[in-house]
């Protein structure tokens, strides 16, 4: 049963025209590469205001965030002491323990990876972590629990890695056991998609 205001993800990445790696559903623009519905195929046309919108929804949907927490999280980079907000907020989203799950392979895409933590089969530090917005530090090292080992979303990830590792995590693997640990500060070059900031500045500047 389709659950009532959630556009399929596969459709999300036609209408924005681009891959996004974090939901998962790799092949979107293969098929048809432009955006769904009677008129998909016409040449767009874009407002200002478009593009801004179009170039935010990029991030969040590839984050996996509803707009509430995208606007918390925009006011918390706004107040970091770094002078470009956007980094900051890419920093943080990054850090996030689902995004942190699945840029270690250990899951298919960041839908799997809230799922995941929010079962309780990820461990942070050794502790059980059910909060998948919850921030990881650099050096906290992320494990699964030995049933999660054997499971199929993560023996799909480990086969098929939808990123490679960034460089600011590193992976370990003793007895067949992977572990992960974020070993730096990830900026703006993270995100795994081109992407204009400007645009995303643009559209809060003019939006408070």
């Amino acid at each position: 049963m389709k659950r009532k205001g959630k556009t399929p993800r596969f459709k999300t990445q036609r209408r924005l025209l681009m891959e996004l790696p974090g939901m998962g559903k790799a092949g979107a623009m293969e098929r048809k590469p432009y955006p769904p519905g009677q008129h998909g195929q016409r040449r767009r046309k874009y407002s200002e205001f478009g593009l801004q919108l179009e170039e935010k929804q990029k991030i969040r949907f590839h984050y996996g965030v509803r707009e509430e927490q995208f606007r918390r999280l925009i006011k918390k980079a706004q107040k970091s002491s770094n002078s470009n907000w956007v980094e900051a907020l890419v920093n943080l989203l990054e850090k996030r323990l689902d995004n942190v799950v699945f840029r270690l392979g250990f899951a298919v895409s960041v839908p799997a990876a809230k799922q995941m933590v929010s079962h309780g089969k990820v461990l942070v530090n050794g502790k059980k972590v059910n909060i998948g917005s919850q921030i990881i530090k650099v050096g906290d090292v992320i494990t699964l629990k030995p049933d999660a080992y054997e499971n199929q979303t993560y023996l799909q990830a480990k086969q098929s890695p939808r990123l490679p590792l960034p460089s600011f995590m590193m992976k370990e693997e003793k007895g067949g056991v992977e572990s992960g640990r974020l070993i730096d500060e990830p900026n703006i070059e993270a995100v795994p998609f081109a992407f204009d900031a400007g645009l995303v500045i643009s559209y809060y500047s003019l939006r408070g």
